[in-house]
């Protein structure tokens, strides 16, 4: 296959070109799984993982250089290594794992970016299995137990649909909706005008579109504090065909969700018949995890397997050039880059390879210079990519200090809850899931302040920010005096929005790849926010180097 065909042949595949937000690396800030988005679809969908050949069967081993340390960049150079090539990852800061970094102080542990998360994409089995995590990993006590913040009291969210209808947490007339969606947006309904899907769908937002489902009851009371603590975005501003892909199919295809949810659940079991391993089964069944020492763990763990030799930590990109060796794959990629350490301060050095991974956000491509046959290769098509910023305050109180302590996952805090003086967007009960993360005689909590409803305050100040999740922890959970240990962590660019326009993102980076022969990107700006996302997003990205090295091998460069 010619590297034309090929270029051209990938991006069929609809499942690269378009990000979801099934969760995030700060996904598992808030719910790695919202009980409020399962409670009226109960929807799960496993990623599809494309087999590629292995590298070349003769000649020295394919060298690959990975740009950008993160999960996705672990994961790519993983499953490179393991198929025999030499894989080059480099890293600006000191340390791997990018957003997922764990910390310990005073006996508590706790996690400054991801807190959990899922194994829905097989995938992520695979690389546990892999690394050897199993009896690594920790499951959350509770953890179907989640609230969200109505009238300014935290209220436990109903575990399944019937229990939704049954319960007070919606007003009868919007369980009434819910109840009706199936019938009001049969297929054959969508015919008439108040059911209609309109001709610029393709826009509309997360909100716009639920509230058209099930009113704006449920779009603000269960959407928008799910969006908000898996996103960090609000139901406005998200796009809905972005940010949940499979659902937006699912109104194209069958008009309502709910049916759609439940033939496609069908559907999905009725393929898997009973293949399955009843082990399988219940892993994936099992929810949200960590592992012992936090999330770090894993990136960690990937690391040491990746080898130090591999690894260019504090090693700034700065320019990557292609040229074609008379039509060869070999060395095609020149990358330079700026060395920081006790003996190479600020050194320039060039390496070469046959194939790039860039796993870095699109702000800091576009800082990066780039030639394609010893010509200039200008970025001027890259849009700017908008960044919500996030606060993360992580305190510790004495268990006497807080009067109605909850057992369960965490609390979300929808946006209509500002008016009730709670400014946060959740709060994660750490040492409720995992008991080891805090002494006995303490409770551990993770807060979240800023998103796009609140941008200017997720940049504010330590004490601020210790002020008013001070005032939430009081209402919410009763809190008396000051914590006993207090974190800010402060995230500039915590998510790229997967906002109305992203279409532009997406389309720039296809482009990028189209034209650049053996570069491929990776990473939370396609495929979804959750650090499962990104890990399958980083295996994808290397079955694309795999079989783009095999094509070439066979047919060169034309």
């Amino acid at each position: 296959m010619s590297v034309q065909k090929f270029q051209r042949w990938r991006w069929i595949r609809p499942e690269i070109e378009r990000p979801q937000i099934s969760s995030s690396p700060f996904h598992s800030y808030i719910y790695n799984q919202s009980s409020s988005m399962s409670v009226l679809l109960n929807l799960q969908v496993e990623a599809l993982a494309p087999s590629m050949a292995s590298s070349s069967k003769e000649g020295p081993a394919r060298r690959v250089a990975v740009v950008g340390g993160g999960v996705s960049g672990l994961a790519a150079a993983h499953k490179l290594e393991s198929q025999g090539l030499k894989v080059t990852l480099f890293e600006t800061e000191g340390r791997t794992g990018g957003k997922i970094r764990s910390a310990t102080e005073d006996g508590l542990i706790w996690d400054e970016g991801a807190n959990t998360m899922t194994e829905t994409e097989a995938e992520v089995g695979r690389l546990i299995d892999d690394l050897g995590l199993r009896e690594k990993q920790q499951f959350p006590i509770s953890q179907n137990k989640r609230y969200i913040a109505k009238n300014g009291r935290p209220e436990l969210i109903p575990s399944n649909p019937i229990a939704l209808i049954k319960s007070n947490f919606l007003s009868p007339q919007s369980k009434f909706r819910v109840i009706l969606e199936p019938f009001l947006w049969r297929h054959s309904g969508m015919k008439n005008n108040t059911s209609k899907v309109s001709d610029e769908s393709s826009h509309e937002s997360v909100g716009g579109f639920f509230e058209r489902h099930f009113g704006k009851e449920v779009v603000d009371y269960l959407i928008d504090p799910f969006v908000s603590g898996t996103s960090a975005g609000d139901p406005d501003s998200l796009s809905m065909r972005h940010a949940f892909p499979e659902m937006w199919d699912l109104e194209n295809k069958f008009g309502s969700i709910i049916v759609g949810a439940i033939r496609s659940r069908f559907s999905h079991k009725s393929k898997k018949g009973g293949n399955e391993k009843p082990l399988e089964k219940k892993k994936n069944q099992r929810g949200s995890f960590s592992f012992q020492g936090g999330m770090q763990t894993l990136t960690d763990t990937l690391c040491m397997a990746l080898g130090k030799d591999n690894l260019k930590l504090n090693s700034k990109v700065l320019s990557l050039s292609f040229n074609d060796n008379g039509g060869s794959v070999s060395n095609n990629w020149l990358i330079s880059y700026a060395a920081q350490g006790p003996t190479c301060k600020g050194s320039l050095q060039d390496q070469s390879y046959d194939a790039v991974i860039m796993t870095a956000p699109i702000s800091n491509v576009q800082e990066m210079k780039f030639l394609k046959r010893r010509k200039p290769f200008v970025l001027d098509f890259l849009p700017k990519v908008t960044y919500l910023p996030l606060s993360l305050i992580i305190t510790s109180f004495k268990k006497e200090q807080i009067k109605r302590p909850l057992q369960g996952f965490g609390v979300l805090v929808p946006s209509k809850e500002q008016a009730n003086g709670l400014k946060t967007i959740g709060t994660l009960f750490s040492s409720m899931m995992f008991p080891d993360r805090a002494p006995n005689d303490q409770y551990l909590y993770t807060t979240f302040v800023g998103g796009s409803r609140n941008r200017d305050l997720a940049g504010a100040s330590t004490d601020e920010l210790k002020e008013i999740v001070v005032s939430n922890m009081r209402k919410l959970l009763g809190a008396e005096g000051q914590p006993v240990f207090l974190k800010h962590v402060y995230w500039s660019k915590a998510f790229p929005l997967y906002g109305h326009d992203y279409d532009l993102v997406l389309k720039s980076i296809e482009k990028m790849e189209k034209n650049l022969p053996g570069f491929f990107y990776a990473g939370n700006h396609r495929g979804g926010l959750s650090v499962g996302k990104a890990i399958v997003s980083g295996f994808k990205a290397a079955d694309l180097v795999l079989s783009y090295l095999n094509s070439t091998d066979e047919e060169g460069i034309k």
